[in-house]
């Protein structure tokens, strides 16, 4: 293999003006793609247009990260989270971004790796491998980019505008690129291991990747790499985590307000007895009462400060298990055309935990054989049953447990000929998810469990001895104290539901594209491509709608007709599909050439027609400007017209059932009670209409500035409504019942009675064409490279800003989530300053060195002007990593190559997120609070690993 070139000259450019510094070894991988290669990348294709090979001639943003650069800052990580450190990402999820056991939100596993441009939906930025759609891989059509092959990727191009007419539906706040490295020769592996200065957190990936020519014309590839990632299974593993919550109603009379150690009143984990002679007792120790220490007050009834109440500990950063496939073969068929095959796969397992069970109020029987007789001897002897409320801490937590296996297989043939070029692509993907809930309860075995009798010298279930022969395995839960209840009886009264998805694509696509004719100015280029689609998605699940409680023999806490787990699921037996046809046109215009103002001026405008059998006809465009006034210095500017269509999962997915607190603000109180997440099949296309204008500088060969502006705003935005949503109940309650809202309650005795018989039986949550969103802001990326002390270094600092994200309903008041940490149903942070610096510097030619740094800017803790805060501020933050590299040769036997071993130290200063909380979560404090979710709450964070390259 052909040597790397000397550590003088470690600089690459590659598309847009970024400058690109590589170790040595780094150089030698780039430099493996093709024997013989240079180290200037002069062209490529670029991302965000069929026509345009030049990314200096792109009207459109792009930037250009290669992959080996993106790891640099982070070795060890996913390709996506080194992605999400770069500013225009946010509210991307991932395993730090407080995974939920169940919602659309997550799409099936909250921990998904999620790339989310401008943070307006991971659902509106396309994903694209080699410039072919990935199939989605969550079942709310979210693609997790956990299945791109990591250690083949060469680059990734980040279009950062909308682009649907250039690729179809989705591109509204723009495009990933994933380009796969298509001509590796030799042998390269990787190893790293991580753990956090307190311990834990453990991280360990190895992979493989082998490529060569195997025989005249043929090309093979193939690759394997392995993650293990342990998760952190507490919150309360952080000291300063201390069960943040927000408390209050968000009213002139009861503002919001953050507080810590925030406990919940009435259910502590021993158990309280909340009726008769002794209320106010709780069980602190199993078997013996003590009187009940109340915390202080807050806005919030069912909420307090320190004192005996339970609290919320769910995990931290949830668990991983991976393992991930590549192979690929490429045949030169004869001078013009070559075919490839390709297939990806992705097999892994998240897993996090998080709800407690609880026992809200159920009523328990004087003569229970589990409560003890000095404790039955303190009731009257009237008193035959009394209530009692528990946070059961000793029920294991609710644990997701998410496997998943994602294949993608491509196959197609390209070729040139009479001055045109063409191919014709063929895409097979298919994702299976199995969503498996543990320790759920089940309401009717509680019920059963609950009621305790003694028979025969033994403590038994009393529907054993009423109605021999119904529940014979039931086994009696003990719930007297923190840790009364046994390994059986947990057994017994908990479920494992169990959701499965399966998402399929088939994609054909075709496309030519060359020169039509030239002018005094350029040829005149122009594609046309066209595309047939068809996705399905398909349901099981373990616990239905319909799989109700039967109250036969059961005389105590059991409900006829409600569902007999606290996580419901419907399904989709036969599946749904959904069919496209695309046909769409691209031209590429040069207007002037040398001219006094002008050094190039060209226009760039492209026309796409879509047809979905499930919702409608739709036309999209783009014009582009690209301006060069001078070599050093040019104008771009774009404006489109995007479309993303409901996903199958927005039109058909089942009607799922989760319980939830939220505050019911009619009458105070917070009971605990089923939330209804419905789809919609009259769901339209949501429309987006993008401008984007910016200029390139590049005063100097080493140095060069980008800026851009842009403006996002989309109509008939699809929106998911929860009736529980504070401002939503306000105005149900204010039209007395009249507005469209009040239909997503539902309660006994209508929207005018306050009393406690009047509390909240049920909310609904549903997907409806109603918002619009609106964003704006400015990048900018500066490059600078040189010397320092005489030795190579470079600069490259990114900036998003993005000051205001509305979203805006009918009757509602304007949502601005710019600047805003936490939101309704997912939104989530939007820092409006994002910052991204990397500095690079070799102090020897073996050595190199990178200090990164990350700063988001402060941020309010809510968007929405109705609501009153004490103080609505969450602190800026900011991190600093350290990464020291050593390269050197390495021989075995007759074989040279190149080996860096490195260390990787995150956070380095060991920064603590500033607290915050989201005041949606109700009286679920502490659960998923705590820290903005784009904030990195492991603490500093240590990476060992090493790199080969044969």
């Amino acid at each position: 293999m052909k040597k790397p070139p000397k550590p003088g000259r470690p600089l690459m450019r590659c598309g847009a003006g970024a400058l690109l510094a590589l170790t040595p070894l780094g150089a030698a991988l780039a430099q493996a793609t093709e024997p013989g290669a240079t180290q200037q990348i002069e062209k490529v294709v670029i991302t965000g247009s069929r026509v345009i090979s030049n990314g200096d001639s792109s009207p459109s943003p792009v930037t250009v990260m290669r992959a080996d650069e993106l790891l640099a800052s982070k070795p060890g990580a996913t390709l996506a989270e080194a992605l999400n450190s770069l500013p225009v990402f946010a509210g991307s999820r991932g395993a730090t971004s407080n995974p939920t056991t169940s919602g659309s939100a997550a799409g099936g596993n909250g921990a998904a790796n999620q790339l989310n441009l401008r943070n307006i939906g991971a659902t509106r930025t396309l994903v694209l491998m080699d410039g072919k759609r990935v199939p989605p891989t969550l079942y709310n059509g979210v693609v997790d980019v956990d299945l791109i092959p990591q250690m083949f990727v060469e680059r990734v191009d980040v279009v950062t505008g909308g682009v649907s007419a250039v690729y179809g539906s989705d591109a509204m706040s723009g495009v990933v690129n994933y380009i796969i490295n298509r001509q590796f020769n030799g042998v390269r592996a990787e190893a790293s291991y991580g753990l956090s200065a307190l311990g834990d957190a453990g991280r360990a990936s190895a992979g493989i990747a082998w490529g060569g020519n195997v025989a005249p014309g043929l090309h093979l590839e193939a690759g394997f790499e392995a993650r293990e990632q342990d998760g952190i299974d507490h919150r309360t593993s952080r000291d300063w985590l201390t069960q943040w919550g927000v408390t209050g109603a968000g009213t002139t009379a009861n503002p919001y307000v953050l507080q810590n150690n925030v406990r919940q009143k009435d259910f502590p984990f021993g158990g309280l007895i909340t009726s008769g002679a002794l209320a106010g007792q709780v069980f602190k120790t199993n078997g013996q009462l003590s009187p009940f220490v109340a915390g202080t007050s807050t806005g919030t009834t069912s909420l307090q400060l320190g004192g005996d109440g339970g609290y919320w500990d769910a995990s931290l950063m949830s668990a991983l298990s991976g393992r991930q496939f590549f192979g690929r073969a490429d045949y030169q068929v004869s001078d013009s055309v070559r075919a490839h095959a390709q297939i990806s796969g992705n097999l892994k397992t998240n897993t996090n935990w998080a709800e407690t069970p609880q026992l809200a109020a159920v009523s328990l029987r004087r003569s229970n054989a589990f409560l003890p007789d000095a404790v039955r001897a303190l009731m009257p002897a009237g008193e035959s049953t009394f209530r009692f409320s528990k946070f059961m801490s000793d029920i294991p937590r609710a644990n997701a447990v998410a496997d998943a296996e994602q294949w993608v297989a491509m196959a197609g043939v390209e070729g040139k000929g009479a001055g045109l070029s063409w191919s014709v692509d063929v895409v097979h993907g298919r994702a299976r998810l199995e969503t498996a809930l543990n320790n759920v309860i089940n309401r009717q075995s509680l019920a059963a469990a609950l009621d305790a009798v003694s028979s025969n010298g033994q403590v038994v279930c009393n529907i054993r001895v009423s109605n021999p022969g119904l529940a014979d395995d039931c086994v009696p839960l003990n719930v007297f104290g923190p840790s009364a209840a046994s390994a059986a009886a947990i057994d017994y009264v908990t479920d494992t539901v169990r959701f499965g998805s399966t998402t399929t694509m088939n994609d054909v696509s075709a496309q030519v594209s060359g020169s039509l004719f030239s002018t005094w100015a350029g040829p005149v280029t122009a594609a046309l491509s066209g595309e047939w689609r068809e996705l399905s998605f398909s349901s099981t699940s373990s616990s239905r709608p319909g799989d109700l409680v039967s109250c036969t023999g059961l005389t105590l806490n059991c409900t006829a007709g409600t569902v007999r787990n606290e996580y419901v699921f419907g399904e989709t037996p036969q599946g749904v599909s959904q069919r496209v046809w695309e046909v769409a046109g691209e031209l590429d215009v040069p207007l002037l050439k040398d001219a006094a103002f002008a050094k190039q001026l060209n226009l760039n405008a492209a026309l796409r027609d879509t047809h979905y059998d499930t919702s409608g006809n739709y036309k999209t465009w783009k014009l582009g400007l690209d301006w060069h006034v001078l070599d050093a210095l040019r104008f771009r500017v774009t404006r489109s017209r995007d479309i993303r269509a409901p996903t199958l999962y927005d039109l058909y997915a089942p009607t799922s059932i989760v319980q939830v607190r939220p505050t019911d603000l009619l009458t105070g109180l917070t009971p605990t009670v089923p939330q209804y997440d419905q789809s919609n099949p009259r769901l339209t296309a949501e429309i987006g209409n993008t401008t984007t204008v910016g200029l390139v500088w590049k005063p100097a060969p080493r140095l060069s500035l980008a800026v851009d502006a842009y403006r996002i705003r989309i109509s008939d935005a699809v929106t998911q409504v929860a009736g529980s949503t504070t401002t939503f109940q306000q105005l149900c309650y204010a039209s007395g019942g009249a507005s469209t809202y009040c239909a997503m309650q539902t309660r006994p005795n209508g929207y005018t009675d306050t009393s406690a018989a009047n509390a909240v039986t049920a909310w609904t949550t549903s997907y409806i064409n109603i918002a619009e969103i609106e964003t704006w802001g400015v990048d900018l990326e500066a490059n600078v490279a040189g010397t320092l002390l005489n030795r190579p270094a470079s600069l490259r600092v990114l900036t998003a800003w993005q000051p205001h994200v509305y979203y805006r309903q009918p009757g509602l008041a304007t949502v601005d989530q710019g600047g805003v940490a936490f939101g309704a149903l997912g939104l989530a942070s939007t820092p409006s300053v994002r910052v991204s610096a990397f500095f690079r510097f070799k102090p020897t030619d073996a050595v190199s060195l990178e200090l990164g740094q990350r700063w988001r800017s402060a941020m309010k803790l809510g968007g929405d002007p109705t609501q009153v805060w004490v103080n609505n501020h969450m602190a800026s933050f900011a991190t600093t990593s350290l990464n020291v590299a050593y390269d050197f040769g390495l021989s075995l036997g007759r074989h040279e190559g190149d080996a860096q071993v490195y260390l990787n130290v995150d956070n380095l200063f060991n920064r603590t997120p500033p607290p915050g909380a989201f005041s949606g979560n109700g009286t679920r404090a502490g659960l998923r609070d705590g820290f903005s979710p784009a904030d990195d709450p492991r603490g500093r964070y240590f990476t060992v690993g090493a790199r080969l390259l044969f």
